[in-house]
């Protein structure tokens, strides 16, 4: 299938992409039971994504592969891990459409995950109304993953400095996130310490046109 003939193919999925820690799964959970969808969860997907790469068409997941915790973690400054980071450049998306299109077109599907980038949704999209982005203050993401626990700094020599890096290397995606999605026209929805599950739910499921 021709990339010009995507669009049509995937017409039934909706796509909620955004930083990490942002309420993506939660949200997609929600609207997905309320209105009878689906739920993609590229997260879920990375092993088998990795499994299924090689390294001619993922060099930077190659080259993560071979890294220590220490290494990816600690001693590389965060403008180092997201430049690197594979799933920040876009590798294995194909894999992601081609999952997505070997899914029953009968019932309409959410797909979910920080590596929905916009320039690699967008000429996917059937309808503008079909994507959304949620962007997550610094205070909400560090809220968030102080409440499911840092299980990646825990495998490192120091954990205070890979939490660190982390957060400073999502702050900067999500800063990417906001420009490229802003560039292209797509719609974001910035998510703070203040916003209920309910209002973030009901704000996608109107981005959504549901």
């Amino acid at each position: 299938m021709t990339e010009a003939e995507r669009p049509p193919a995937l017409r039934h999925v909706y796509w909620i992409g955004g930083g990490s820690g942002a309420g993506k799964s939660t949200v997609a959970r929600c609207i997905a039971a309320r209105y009878g969808l689906r739920v993609y969860s590229s997260d879920d997907v990375m092993a088998d994504h990795a499994g299924r790469s090689t390294p001619e068409d993922a060099p930077c997941l190659s080259r993560f592969k071979n890294m220590g915790m220490d290494e990816r973690w600690v001693n590389r400054s965060p403008e180092a891990m997201l430049e690197t980071f594979h799933w920040f450049r876009g590798e294995g998306f194909g894999l992601i459409v081609e999952d997505l299109l070997r899914l029953p077109k009968d019932t309409g599907v959410i797909v979910e995950g920080f590596r929905l980038l916009p320039r690699l949704v967008k000429p996917l999209l059937a309808e503008p109304g079909r994507a959304v982005w949620l962007l997550p203050t610094p205070e909400f993401r560090r809220a968030a993953f102080d409440s499911r626990g840092w299980e990646i700094p825990r495998k490192t020599s120091n954990p205070g400095l890979a939490r660190r890096n982390l957060l400073e290397r999502d702050r900067m995606f999500t800063d990417r996130l906001s420009e490229e999605s802003g560039c292209l026209g797509l719609p974001v929805i910035e998510v703070d310490t203040v916003m209920s599950e309910d209002e973030l739910v009901g704000r996608v499921t109107q981005a959504f046109g549901l």
